[in-house]
């Protein structure tokens, strides 16, 4: 695996309209299970990428901010592509605009990312069968638990 420093990706939407370089990788991977990632992707998970926003190149195009609901009530911003309206990244509200959920289904190698952890599993499909290295968790989890510790500390460095 390539580390930090000399890691890229680049991904886009389906038209083609917006296109994006994560400049390092990322700080953690979910392949969260919640019902709410479901209805929200259309699929069994979502598969983000956590990673700090100005780590994350707009190479061309302007993905659009939505404001939707959230199981927390907190709500989120989905950034999609203005003509396709694919969801390429979203902010949620606990770091808000710091940190870049990047859908690692856009990447142009979705296979560079593999998840870090599964999240929310008590809501996982039965048909979903977990296997691998990654840590599956029922819920949600504390980063000192599983994360590593360069990721901790570039978090530290956003929470200033």
């Amino acid at each position: 695996m390539q580390g930090e420093q000399n890691f890229s990706a680049e991904g886009g939407c389906a038209c083609g309209g917006v296109r994006y370089r994560m400049t390092s990788r990322p700080l953690f991977v979910h392949c969260c299970h919640c019902r709410w990632c479901q209805r929200e992707s259309g699929a069994a998970f979502a598969l983000n990428a956590l990673i700090e926003a100005d780590r994350v190149k707009v190479l061309k195009g302007a993905p659009a901010p939505a404001a939707i609901p959230s199981h927390s009530g907190k709500g989120q911003e989905f950034y999609r592509c203005r003509e396709c309206q694919i969801a390429l990244w979203s902010h949620y509200a606990g770091m808000g605009a710091k940190v870049d959920f990047i859908r690692v289904g856009t990447l142009d190698n979705p296979a560079l990312l593999a998840p870090d952890i599964h999240i929310f599993t008590s809501a996982k499909q039965p048909w979903v069968t977990l296997e691998g290295s990654a840590p599956a968790v029922a819920e949600y989890y504390s980063k000192k638990d599983f994360w590593p510790a360069a990721s901790l500390e570039r978090w530290r460095v956003l929470e200033g």
